[in-house]
């Protein structure tokens, strides 16, 4: 499923060493520095010159936090389409939240859109929903959340609401402080996601006005989030997509290694954590199908039986969304025959807003087939997101749908 990495980077650049002293390994933006340089949130601190068709393309390692508010360095890339904006104002940025992507360091959507790394049919949606956003005039700044891919950094703390939230408004951050893009330093931003990244949205939309309030947030698109993990663990669980619980354990530990969620493994539940962490999406899909939980603990008990209880309930209740209310204009949209995150998660998390006075627009997404519906979506949220925003810079969010779904 995988394919070797380049041994050999392109030619780099860095903003804090210079190329004098530098080797090229010392420069990649997937290694970092001990201890990370000071800054700010959302600094560049190495950029190198990347490939997309249609766009100037830059990787970047950029400075965020993780859900303990610790210093991280973070990679993702700058893309900026060659053709010039024809909106009104100055051409926005939009954040990209990946969805899942993996856990292993091969999988990072900054290596696979460069055509690097481990290309399957899913980094084919990711560069498809960049297509998009792309298409539509923006200027993308996606981010690889916390992981592997940068060198020292742990395992990736999947779905982890505030570490996800902060690498997504850290990079945009990152973009408009790179050099050479011709960005604005205040221009228009929004955030777009779906599944994985469609919770990063929903939680940089909530976090935006606290966390990064010099943004100019104008819309936020958060497609089928996996909002509520407590009705994830059981809906999962020997289904066809468990290895994306299993991603979650994994997260979970890393985020949280106090909680000593591997303590509760079983030997081969030991086995299935490590071969998670070595995976991209299909790998796991098809490795981990149908696997039941309750086979992988010393009790036999379901990992869902476990999240009621401490420390589990109260990491659960932390990533929980929907509990903030989004401070700009947001869309949530879900298939109504979603087979990997039901439906009502994403419907949920929409109506907490709503209860909460937020400017929400929920809109069911086109399914051709109740088969594989959360997976064929993605084209059509693509779409759907980036004409969503587009009406967004263009003043014409509206005031939303609430009591009407």
């Amino acid at each position: 499923m995988t394919v070797a990495l380049s041994a050999t980077l392109i030619a780099t650049t860095t903003l804090t060493v210079s190329a004098s002293t530098a080797s090229a390994d010392d420069a990649s933006v997937y290694t970092s520095a001990s201890p990370l340089p000071s800054g700010q949130n959302g600094d560049v601190v190495k950029s190198q010159p990347s490939t997309y068709n249609g766009a100037k393309a830059t990787r970047i390692q950029y400075l965020s936090r993780d859900n303990k508010d610790k210093q991280v360095a973070v990679s993702g890339t700058v893309l900026v389409p060659t053709t010039p904006w024809n909106g009104p104002g100055e051409r926005p940025v939009v954040a990209y939240a990946p969805f899942t992507f993996g856990m292993g360091a091969q999988c990072a959507p900054s290596k696979t859109l460069a055509g690097e790394g481990a290309r399957d049919l899913v980094s084919g949606f990711q560069g498809g929903f960049v297509d998009a956003l792309l298409g539509a005039g923006f200027a993308v700044a996606q981010t690889d959340y916390l992981g592997p891919w940068v060198e020292g950094s742990g395992d990736h703390p999947y779905v982890n609401r505030l570490s996800e939230a902060h690498t997504v408004l850290d990079v945009i951050r990152a973009a408009q402080r790179l050099p050479g893009t011709g960005l604005p330093s205040n221009g228009p931003v929004g955030v777009a996601g779906y599944s994985e990244g469609g919770s990063a949205a929903a939680a940089a939309a909530e976090l935006a006005s606290t966390y990064a309030p010099e943004l100019n947030v104008k819309g936020v698109y958060s497609g089928a989030p996996p909002a509520d993990k407590a009705v994830l663990a059981k809906s999962l669980d020997g289904g066809m997509y468990a290895g994306f619980l299993g991603y979650a354990l994994v997260g979970i530990n890393q985020a949280y290694p106090e909680a000593n969620l591997v303590g509760l493994a079983n030997p081969a539940g030991a086995e299935l954590f490590l071969q998670a962490r070595q995976t991209c999406t299909l790998d796991a899909v098809f490795r981990f199908m149908f696997k039941q939980t309750s086979s992988l603990t010393k009790n036999g008990q379901p990992v869902s039986s476990y999240l009621t209880q401490p420390p589990f309930d109260a990491i659960i209740a932390e990533n929980r969304i929907g509990t903030l209310k989004p401070a700009m204009p947001t869309m949530v949209q879900q298939s109504p025959t979603d087979d990997v995150i039901p439906a009502a998660v994403g419907k949920q998390m929409a109506k907490d807003w709503c209860d909460k006075g937020a400017n929400v627009q929920w809109k069911d997404l086109a399914s051709f087939s109740p088969f594989f519906s959360h997976a064929l979506g993605m084209p059509t949220a693509s779409a759907d997101a980036a004409a969503w925003l587009r009406s967004v810079f263009n003043g014409q969010a509206g005031t939303g749908n609430c009591g009407r779904f």
